[in-house]
């Protein structure tokens, strides 16, 4: 008996860091990384291990968690 996993088709843009500041940091991170000459430039390169480009996106890459074990591991809290 097999599972059916959703597939993704399509998508648009680069997924951004979990820790990047909410909406507000997500633009003023995309800000500084189009302009080399931004004083935090070369800090937000380092904290994204080089390049970022927002405009990327492979839908090979999406992952989807199995819904079984994350309903275990819910009550499992409990």
């Amino acid at each position: 008996m097999g599972v059916n996993y959703p597939i993704c088709l399509d998508g648009k843009r680069a997924c951004p860091s979990e820790d990047v500041g909410g909406i507000g940091g997500y633009a003023e991170f995309l800000e500084i990384i189009k302009n080399p000459k931004h004083e935090c430039f070369e800090e937000m390169r380092e904290w994204i291990n080089g390049e970022f480009d927002p405009e990327y996106f492979d839908p090979g890459e999406v992952k989807f968690d199995d819904p079984k074990k994350r309903l275990k591991a819910l009550f499992e809290e409990f």
